[in-house]
Formats: C-alpha cells, sequence, structure tokens
C-alpha cells in the first residue's frame, strides 16, 4: 500500500517520523516556556516588569533612557505641572498637626535620581532617635512615579542594620496616599508619599534603619525613592548614611518620621480661627529648628530669607531660605552660625545688589576683651556649582564691632544706598554708649566702618532700632525718643529731628511721601489705658496722624498695665494698602486674650484678614509678587511658621 506524506514547504514527512518529530517539538516548547517563566517570575512575588530582567536596578534617570520605559515618559513636558485628580493636594493648616517629627532627612530634591523601591529591591536610611526613646507613628517620603501611576502600598521594616538585618522592630506592608505631584526635568512626577498610621513604640536614643521594599503601584511600574544626600536636614544625626540591596552605599533619601519623643518641647496651645481663604502656612518649625526671628527678605523669584536664633548644627542659630518646588516650600538651612568668630544668633537678613544676603549676628559675651563685640556677615553660594537647589552657603564676616567709641551689640535692619554703601544701627557703643548709626564702604574687596552718629540720650532719644533709606535718598530711623533723618554735610553727618518725643518700631515707606510706625503708649493716653498705635509721618510738614490703635479690655486697669494689645508688624505694599500684624501680651486678673490677628487698616473698615486663638501673629512684609509674609511665635508641636496671605 501507498504510504501518505505530508506536503509542506517543500518538505514531504512520514508520518511516522512526524510523529515523533512533533513529540519533540512540544516537549521543546514547554521546557522553553517553562524556562522563560521562571526568568520572568519577578522576585518577592511582585507582578512582570522590565526592570525584573536584571539583578541591579535602574535608577531613575537610566530608567529614562530605556526603550521600554521611553513610551511612558514621552507624552509628558518636562517641568509641566502635574496634579494627580485621586489625590488632591490637602489645604495646608494652622498648627493643627497629627503627628510630630522625630528625624527629617531634608526635603525633596527631585532633580538628581531616585532608587527603585519594588521588584525585589531594598533601600534603608538611618534615622537618629535623639532621647530616651521615641514612639514611630508614621513615615513621608517622595517618589518619582511615571505619569498616571499612583503607589498604592509598600513595605516598611524598621531594623538595627541596614538591608533589614539585626533586630527588627517593625516590618508591615502599608497604605501610602500620594499628593502634590509635580513634572521633572526627566518626565517623572515627583509626589509626596503619606504612609498611614503605623506604631513602633519605645525605641530608645539611637540610630536606626528604615527599609522600603516591595511596593506595590497601580500600574506595575517601577517606582523610585527621591535621593537627596541629605541636603537640607534639619535633625540630630542627619544626613542620612543609605544602602542598597544590589548597589551597596548609595546617597541618602528624602524623608520624615513621624511620631512623638519623650523629650518634646512642649508649645502653648494654638486654636485654628484661620478667616481667609488665602492663607496658608508654608513651612513650621521643628524643635530642632527653633523659632523664626522676625523679619523676612525676598529676593528677584521669590524665594523667602529669614534666620532664627537659636537652632541649627549647633544651637546658635541659623539663615535659611524658603524656596517653591510645585506646591510646596522647602527650607534650605544656608548657614549655622558657630559662634566665636562665626558670629551668633544671627538677625533676618537683606538682599544686596550683588545677590548676598547680609545680617548681623552676636559676637563674644565678654565683647570687652575679646573685642567682637558682633558682626555684619555676608553669605553667598558656595564656590562650586550645586547640584542641586539645596546647598549650603558661605559665611564672609565683612566687619566686627569693638566696643565704645564703636559701636556694640548691632540691631535692626540693614540698608544699602544707590551708591553701595550698607548703614545699619547698633543698640550699644558710640561716644556715649547709648547707641550708633554706622555706615559700611566697600572698595575692591574690603569693607571699612564709621560711625556716622552717636545717640546721647537728650532729644535725639537712644538705642535706635529701625532705620532705612526713603524715597528722596535720605536716611529715616527712630530712637527711644525721636523719629530722626540723617543728613550728609561735609565728610560728616548731621542728625534732624522730626518728631520728638515718639518712639517707633517698624518703620516703612510708602515711596509716596510718607513713613509708618507703630509705638506702644503709656497709661493715660488718650484717656485709654495702655495702647499701640500705627501712625503715619508725611514728608515735609513732619505731622503725624494716628491711623490706628489697640487698648485693653475695660477690665484691665493701670495697675494691670502687664495685659494690653500691641502692634507687632506693618508694611505698606505698592498700592499704598497698609497691613498689621496685632496680638494681646501677658493677660492676667481679668484681663483676655483676643488673640493675634493680621489686618488691613483701617481695621473698622477691612476687619480681620486671619485671626488665631493665641497671640502667635509677628512681622509682616510684602513680596515683590504683592502677597503678604509673616513669622509666628511657638505653638502646639512647633516652634514657630512663616505664612503666605495673598490678599
Amino acid at each position: 500500500m501507498r504510504s501518505h506524506r505530508f506536503h509542506s514547504f517543500g518538505f514531504d514527512w512520514d508520518p511516522a517520523h512526524a510523529a515523533i518529530t512533533i513529540l519533540f517539538a512540544l516537549v521543546f516548547l514547554i521546557l522553553l516556556l517553562l524556562f522563560l517563566t521562571i526568568l520572568a517570575q519577578p522576585a518577592q512575588g511582585q507582578s512582570a516588569s522590565p526592570a525584573a530582567q536584571t539583578s541591579v536596578p535602574p535608577t531613575a534617570r537610566q530608567a529614562a533612557t530605556m526603550p521600554q520605559f521611553a513610551a511612558r515618559l514621552a507624552h509628558n513636558q518636562p517641568n509641566a505641572s502635574y496634579k494627580n485628580p485621586q489625590h488632591p493636594r490637602a489645604r495646608a493648616r494652622l498648627f493643627s498637626p497629627d503627628q510630630g517629627e522625630i528625624y527629617d532627612n531634608g526635603p525633596v530634591n527631585g532633580t538628581t535620581d531616585g532608587w527603585d523601591i519594588n521588584f525585589g529591591f531594598v533601600v534603608s536610611d538611618t534615622f537618629t532617635i535623639p532621647s530616651s526613646s521615641g514612639t514611630i507613628t508614621g513615615l513621608n517620603f517622595y517618589a518619582w512615579t511615571f505619569p498616571g501611576d499612583v503607589l498604592q502600598t509598600a513595605e516598611i521594616s524598621i531594623t538595627s542594620q541596614p538591608l533589614n538585618g539585626g533586630t527588627s522592630y517593625f516590618d508591615g506592608v502599608v497604605n501610602f496616599t500620594q499628593s502634590a505631584c509635580s513634572a521633572n526635568q526627566y518626565g517623572y512626577n515627583v509626589c509626596f508619599e503619606t504612609s498611614d498610621a503605623i506604631n513602633v513604640p519605645n525605641l530608645g536614643a539611637g540610630t536606626y534603619w528604615v527599609n522600603l521594599q516591595n511596593a506595590v503601584v497601580n500600574d506595575d511600574d517601577p517606582i523610585f525613592w527621591d535621593e537627596n544626600s541629605g541636603v537640607g536636614c534639619g535633625s540630630p544625626g542627619c544626613p542620612s548614611q543609605a544602602s542598597e540591596n544590589s548597589v551597596g552605599t548609595i546617597p541618602s533619601e528624602s524623608f520624615t518620621i513621624l511620631g512623638e519623643t519623650t523629650t518634646t518641647t512642649t508649645y502653648p496651645q494654638c486654636v485654628n480661627q484661620v478667616q481667609q481663604e488665602n492663607f496658608e502656612v508654608i513651612h513650621e518649625f521643628t524643635s530642632s529648628e527653633q523659632t523664626p526671628t522676625p523679619g523676612l527678605a525676598f529676593d528677584r523669584s521669590n524665594r523667602v530669607y529669614g534666620a532664627t536664633a537659636t537652632g541649627g548644627a549647633d544651637g546658635l542659630g541659623v539663615a535659611y531660605q524658603l524656596a517653591q518646588f510645585a506646591q510646596n516650600w522647602i527650607l534650605n538651612p544656608l548657614y549655622s552660625f558657630l559662634g566665636g568668630a562665626s558670629g551668633q544668633n544671627p538677625l533676618p537678613g537683606i538682599i544686596g545688589p550683588d545677590g548676598a544676603v547680609y545680617g548681623t549676628a552676636d559676637g563674644d559675651t565678654d565683647c570687652g576683651q575679646q573685642q567682637n563685640c558682633g558682626e555684619v556677615y555676608r553669605l553667598t553660594p558656595g564656590p562650586t556649582a550645586c547640584p542641586t537647589t539645596m546647598c549650603g552657603w558661605v559665611e564672609t564676616v565683612i566687619y566686627r564691632f569693638q566696643a565704645s567709641p564703636d559701636g556694640f551689640a548691632p540691631n535692626g535692619n540693614l540698608v544699602f544706598d544707590a551708591e553701595g554703601n550698607l548703614y545699619g544701627t547698633t543698640s550699644g557703643g558710640g561716644a556715649y554708649g547709648l547707641g550708633t548709626v554706622y555706615q559700611l564702604t566697600r572698595s575692591g574687596g574690603q569693607w571699612t566702618e564709621r560711625v556716622i552718629y552717636s545717640f546721647t540720650g537728650q532729644s535725639d532719644g537712644e538705642y535706635p532700632n529701625s532705620l532705612l533709606e526713603g524715597h528722596d535718598g535720605y536716611l529715616y530711623g527712630a530712637s527711644t525718643a525721636s523719629v530722626f533723618r540723617l543728613l550728609p554735610s561735609g565728610t560728616n553727618w548731621m542728625l534732624q529731628i522730626l518728631v520728638p518725643g515718639f518712639s517707633c518700631t517698624g518703620m516703612v515707606d510708602d515711596g509716596a511721601g510718607n513713613l509708618y510706625c507703630f509705638d506702644t503708649r503709656p497709661c493715660g493716653y488718650g484717656g485709654r489705658d495702655r495702647t499701640s498705635i500705627i501712625f503715619s509721618v508725611s514728608y515735609g510738614n513732619w505731622a503725624t496722624t494716628d491711623l490706628e490703635d489697640t487698648f485693653d479690655s475695660p477690665a484691665c486697669m493701670c495697675a494691670y498695665h502687664n495685659c494690653y494689645d500691641v502692634f507687632y508688624g506693618v508694611s505698606v505694599d505698592s498700592a499704598g494698602r497698609v497691613y498689621a500684624t496685632e496680638g494681646s501680651v501677658s493677660c492676667d486678673n481679668g484681663c483676655f486674650n483676643v488673640g493675634g490677628n493680621v489686618h488691613q487698616v483701617p481695621i473698622s473698615q477691612y476687619g480681620v484678614l486671619v485671626g488665631v486663638g493665641n497671640d502667635v501673629f509677628r512681622d509682616v512684609e510684602v513680596a515683590p509678587n504683592g502677597n503678604l509674609y509673616g513669622t509666628t511665635g511657638a505653638c502646639d508641636a512647633y516652634a514657630g511658621a512663616v505664612w503666605q496671605l495673598s490678599p
């Protein structure tokens, strides 16, 4: 019988041989599929992804150049704003924290790189508990995500050694909430990730490791922990050490450990009574950062500059910058003062014509012997290019005061004139020991100081505290007993008393012929108890006009004059609108606390813009963008804050 053959692709197959061939082919295909399945199986139960094909993870920047990820990033425009509709950014609350901070390794960088925390890769960072014990309640960190991706859960572990080594104090899968996403130059969205509450009680003082791994993303994509190298961190023990399980030592990441310690500083309670939708607290200071000193400055990019009198690496004060990143404000500690020749307890500076920060700081405690009676400092970025927006600055002391007949204890604000000369006041020193106005003149790289006026304690008063350059180019200021103007007269200067008998604080010029000040008057002024008054002084006739005052409760008589309301700050914008902050001092013997407020003057017409239940608002300044900014005192778990108001 004629055998049957199969004709396919030009070959004749015998049926018996074909069956054997097909059987071998099927076995080969089964083995091949099994082998490929094993290769594709992701570590620790994760779903498959191109990132799982290698034992060394691509960093975020490397992944952005890989073909399998390029399509995910191609539609996204670099530096475009992105906001995840599922997790809109919550409006900032005023002094009402759910959790305190145990450790802060610094804010988001978002532009350097990020490290994979899924597909079997583990990233570990150290954190320090400085007190006798602490309880961890949560974790915040920044992640690089593909557009549209949302972090859902991640495994958090707390251990005594990196990469889950040593003693384990916590290990669990935790839900995360994602918010405040913004695109970076590589096409990723850099997002703020907040964990659900966790509970790791009674960790003793020391250094621990927090490990992030097994992250789950809605699209099964890689997700990366933002690398910030610890720049801008504000806690003891920072910056963090960091490690990755397939690479080893790496730069540290941006994160905050939330919780409570047994030595957490307790501040007065704050009552939230915010009455203005356009109000926002842009930074709340921790106990390690300490309370901000009243006074803020702004550069052309609307970055905010200030200082704390204590806090910082040595507890002697820090100059800081606040810059906006997407919807978040990031604190950058520019310089921590070291004491001695470096100065200590700085006052907020101003932005000079060269873009540097100029300010004053205290000198040695016994300046008579050490001849270091305060300083004028200059802060500039470092000599090498900064790879991030979070790099420390360099201090140059341009002058150290030498005590009488020189000034000592510099105070108040600094002023630049059109020629680049720098002016300021001291509360002591001079020919009579009652304070000075001084001038610093630059020639080449050197600054020369001279006292241009010494206060006598007569009709000119003493202890000057305010200074500015008026719109007519002359210097204006105030002491305990006068509002004055300083006029150059040959090589000397002449002081002209404009308003005798008036103390004045926080002087500002509206550029249209008026100076504004506030003053606290004694009991009996105007038939009232102790009161605080905002007044204006008109150029030319130098007449004063009371614009607004505040007085204490009728139950609070002069015998209890430690209870009264005062104005803490006054400012005027380019349209001539006057703003002020006000609050009560101490209250007893039946006096009530009216709290702290931000007003537009006159208050009777505009009312309270923002109010809180305690006396926390201090200064108020108008930024180049027209917004109001200021600082607050300590409240609840925070040592103070910087706030923003769009009137």
